[in-house]
């Protein structure tokens, strides 16, 4: 074994868990401590600007600079008796993590003595100018040109990590335009909100907000520090670009829900502990399929809230590994053969009023609003699925889409017997029936008396990226590094985009005398049969999917770089444009993002790859073919001719075939190094984009066969990276 290998295997070994004390308070007397939420503002704030506050957090008002200076001072006062010194705007750029500038309170006092204070005027929190110079923007400023403002996002409250108060706030251009995640999500909810206001309005006058809500399930793997110390792809790509399956895998399904590991459950309790302080509800802990593969998920919470939590606890988590000689693997697809890891977003909108309206009500109005809601989520995603599919692929994700239960690249909804049967019948009945609320209860549509029991009656598609789970729908595409803003902001704008359709549609045939409830009726049926090529309830990893999918016309597209095109389409612009969220000039800016963070992701691998294989694997395997030369040849000499050859033989064969792989690993190497080399002179981003996904990525596979082969066969002491057996099974 080499020496690397040696000592990263004997340390892994000697890993014991980390003492994690048992709290001596229970969670609910520790939520929340270190974040400046309501609890904290009715301390710190006086009656008047709390009230300001929280309707501007509740009804989204606009916060004058007065009541920030008034916000600060308390803010100032709660984060300081709390140790911080330092404070920042903490913001999400497009890199798809988070970005923060420390700067600490203090300020020269002003007059005869000098001396310093510490200070945090209503200015600073409401608007910092971050150098912009560095992170993407897709053309939107040009490199020379610095500056960009953060901006308080009030309704996600400050928080305190270490030393420093983390103020979320939305990031944009100095010229308006959005440089981050968050901008287009809050004007996303604030779309979703309007239109679904304006539809709830025909069955209940009393309603007068929606909000959108976000249960997201994260998924993570685990390995030992020293192990990934000592794989360079691991390190530099946060994935496994070589390396055989273990003997043993996932195949006995022994992980899933089995008992956590020792070391793991430490790691699992300190991650809860400091969560809760944030203010994050984690509900749900457990093993996932794959060895080292584990799960955590929190209870629902609002969507842009329930984003900010989930990057903090990405930041959390990661810290307490490495407390743990742990290294937290958030990438899609770290090892090749098992399970990938999702981070699945289960999506829901409910009423001020506490309706859930993809929840069956009691009455036949409330089930009539929640079949309406339910078939206009369907128009929405068949008409965006395309673009559904652009939110939640990237170079990483597509790895693991359409493999080992992760739901393939071809967005589909799942729903159901049982409510399929039920849309099934209100497409079937006949359009001359005169429908209104009170005849609900003599129709036979399923509507009047939809089951109680239903909510709970609905089986999980593992192979679906959309399913409707009972009360909600869980976008199951989304990769577990990724920003969950992405996907929640497509979808509900395209969703808005189709309330808003709906309504429209809605008055224009109660103008032409048709009654509210046959209008709502007739232009349901008509829905249910426009959008039923998106309902599929079967196996999507079938081949005959995939052929049914085009033909009921389907997004089908497999290209990362062309996938992303669906952002820029003429239907995707206007509906962007249409409800404020971002203009077309800023969809072009992302796209360019995305694409060359596609190419560099290739090229970063590409060259990780090159260089294992030219520098690590094949000196290795060289090295081993040499002694196999060098025992042939001693057998030969020792032995007579006939025998030697007969006991050399099997040394024989793998000298050729060590030969025939390390042959192929080099011609391999330098064709795509040359296709690299092509694709780096070409300066449009999408084409650069394209050129790496045709032309350098196809390489990746066919060089990973022969490194695994050669595996199998140099001698195991001698093999340069810890194996699969060992990185998945040292918990």
């Amino acid at each position: 074994m080499s020496t690397l290998r040696f000592k990263a295997v004997v340390k892994a070994s000697e890993r014991v868990p980390v003492d994690v004390p048992i709290p001596d308070k229970l969670p609910s007397e520790n939520f929340g401590k270190y974040v400046f939420n309501r609890t904290q503002m009715s301390k710190y704030l006086s009656k008047e600007t709390l009230k300001i506050v929280l309707e501007a957090i509740d009804q989204g008002g606009v916060l004058q600079r007065e009541i920030a200076d008034h916000v600060a001072a308390g803010m100032k006062i709660w984060a300081m008796e709390r140790g911080a010194t330092h404070y920042t705007h903490w913001f999400q750029p497009l890199t798809r993590g988070t970005a923060e500038k420390h700067d600490s309170f203090i300020d020269y006092i002003n007059g005869p003595g000098g001396g310093i204070i510490e200070r945090f005027p209503g200015g600073l929190l409401a608007q910092q100018e971050p150098d912009a110079s560095s992170f993407p923007s897709g053309g939107i400023r040009n490199t020379f040109e610095a500056r960009g403002y953060t901006a308080w996002d009030p309704s996600s409250p400050a928080f305190i990590i270490d030393d420093t108060l983390c103020i979320p706030t939305v990031f944009i251009s100095y010229t308006g335009e959005a440089l981050d995640y968050k901008t287009p999500l809050l004007k996303a909810l604030s779309a979703i909100d309007k239109a679904a206001v304006g539809v709830c309005k025909l069955f209940d006058s009393n309603i007068k907000k929606v909000y959108s809500y976000l249960g997201w399930e994260q998924e993570y793997f685990l390995v030992d520090e020293a192990l990934y110390n000592a794989r360079p792809d691991l390190n530099l790509t946060d994935r496994t670009l070589m390396g055989h399956e273990s003997a043993k895998n996932q195949q006995l399904e022994d992980h899933y829900f089995g008992a956590i590991p020792p070391r793991v459950a430490a790691f699992m309790r300190e991650v809860e502990y400091e969560a809760y302080k944030y203010g994050i509800p984690l509900k749900t802990r457990h093993n996932e399929v794959a060895p080292n593969q584990f799960e955590l998920a929190p209870i629902y919470g609002e969507t842009n809230l329930a984003v900010d939590q989930n990057l903090l606890i990405m930041i959390l988590m990661e810290k307490i590994a490495t407390k743990h000689h742990f290294k937290l693997l958030l990438h899609e697809k770290p090892f090749a053969g098992i399970n990938g890891s999702g981070k699945h977003c289960n999506w829901s909108l409910a009423t001020n009023t506490g309706i859930g309206l993809f929840t069956p009500g009691k009455k036949p109005t409330e089930n009539l609003m929640f079949v309406t809601f339910l078939v206009n989520t369907l128009m929405a995603v068949y008409k965006h699925n395309a673009l559904l599919k652009a939110s939640i692929m990237s170079a990483q994700n597509t790895h693991r889409l359409g493999a080992n239960e992760a739901p393939p690249a071809i967005i589909s909804i799942f729903l159901g017997s049982q409510i399929s049967a039920i849309l099934d019948r209100i497409e079937e009945s006949s359009q001359d029936d005169e429908i209104t609320v009170e005849e609900l209860t003599k129709m036979k549509l399923g509507i009047a008396h939809i089951p109680e029991v239903f909510i709970d009656n609905t089986d999980r598609n593992r192979t679906s990226p959309f399913a409707f789970t009972g009360n909600r729908f869980e976008f199951r595409a989304v990769g577990s590094s990724a920003n969950c803003s992405a996907s929640m902001t497509a979808l509900n704008v395209a969703v808005a985009n189709q309330l808003i359709n709906f309504k429209n549609e809605i008055d224009q045939k109660t103008k032409a005398g048709m009654k509210k409830e046959e209008a709502i009726f007739d232009t349901i049926r008509l829905y249910i049969k426009e959008c039923k090529p998106i309902r599929f309830d079967g196996n999507g990893y079938s081949d005959e999917w995939k052929e049914e999918a085009k033909k009921r016309g389907l997004d089908c597209e497999t290209s990362v770089p062309l996938i992303y095109d669906a952002y820029t389409s003429d239907q995707s612009v206007k509906m962007f444009e249409r409800l404020g969220v971002l203009n077309e000039r800023e969809l072009h800016a992302r796209n360019e993002v995305m694409w060359e963070t596609y190419t560099k992701k290739i090229q970063i691998e590409a060259r990780v790859l090159g260089d294992l294989s030219m520098n690590h694997i094949i000196p290795v395997a060289t090295q081993y073919q040499s002694m196999l030369l060098d025992n042939l040849f001693k057998m030969r000499a020792v032995f007579e001719e006939q025998k030697a050859r007969n006991l050399s033989k099997e040394d024989a064969v793998l000298i050729e075939k060590i030969a025939s792989h390390i042959s192929t690993i080099e011609t391999n190497v330098n064709a795509m190094v040359d296709a690299r080399k092509v694709a780096n002179k070409i300066d449009d981003a999408r084409q650069k984009a394209i050129a790496y996904h045709d032309t350098v990525a196809p390489f990746f596979d066919i060089i990973r066969y022969h490194v695994d082969k050669l595996e199998l066969i140099v001698d195991n002491q001698m093999w340069p990276l810890p194996k699969y057996r060992e990185l998945l099974f040292i918990s």
